[in-house]
């Protein structure tokens, strides 16, 4: 026997399967938007000690999906329209410039890699898989900011992934569907495989907006109606 099957498992890998196991109750929507974590019901539940559980959780905060707040405790982050405007406000900007950035730069390796994430893409769609349909997703519109050769943008777009998870968990289920629809992203394609910088801003613009609009309606539609009454 391999003296390496011997050793002790390392804290990461805890945390990592801790981590894991929370980020998809999550995505799930089995831990609500605002749920609140406790440290000993989790502990608990995963029967470890807190050590592991806190480095996992701080990953998740990290990533977005979990928040703490003074005071109040650490929860699952909360969905809200005004969230909604502005991260896609902000993604609407940071993927326009995104594209501006490489736009000279499209070499075939960027096109090819570009068919092929959009391929892993609808083969999770066609699995039903809605978690790994997330993540072939955001792999899918983080190649543009990888190919723009542009650190703090790359950095920008890594903070926002965590929340763009829960909100397209929750923009699906407002679809009630396992995923985004298969031809989602064909026009995007067509427009960043294209020769018209005008017309593929439009088209990020476009793309943003509906997303933005499906989950907003989605997010009233679980608003009391007496709650709803009172904005208008």
């Amino acid at each position: 026997m391999s003296i390496d099957l011997l050793d002790p498992v390392p804290k990461s890998t805890l945390r990592a399967r801790i981590a894991e196991r929370l980020r998809g109750a999550i995505l799930a929507g089995d831990i609500p938007p605002g749920a609140p974590l406790v440290e000993t019901t989790l502990s608990a539940r995963f029967d470890v000690s807190r050590g592991p559980l806190r480095e996992a959780l701080r990953q998740l905060i990290e990533e977005g999906l979990v928040v703490t707040v003074p005071y109040t405790g650490t929860h699952v982050a909360a969905l809200s329209v005004d969230d909604v405007h502005e991260i896609y406000s902000l993604r609407t900007a940071l993927e326009i410039f995104a594209i501006e950035q490489l736009w000279a730069r499209r070499d075939e390796r960027f096109r090819r890699e570009l068919v092929e994430r959009n391929d892993a893409l609808i083969a999770t769609i066609d699995a039903g898989d809605d978690r790994a349909s997330i993540e072939t997703e955001l792999a899918f519109h983080g190649l543009v900011y990888e190919a723009s050769g542009h650190r703090l943008l790359q950095r920008s777009w890594a903070s926002l992934r965590g929340r763009l998870q829960l909100y397209w968990a929750a923009h699906h289920r407002a679809h009630g569907r396992r995923g985004p629809r298969r031809d989602s992203h064909d026009s995007y394609i067509a427009a960043v495989l294209g020769d018209d910088l005008a017309a593929m801003r439009a088209e990020i613009a476009d793309h943003m907006r509906r997303g933005a609009e499906t989950t907003e309606r989605f997010l009233n539609s679980l608003e009391p109606p007496a709650k709803r009454e009172g904005k208008s």
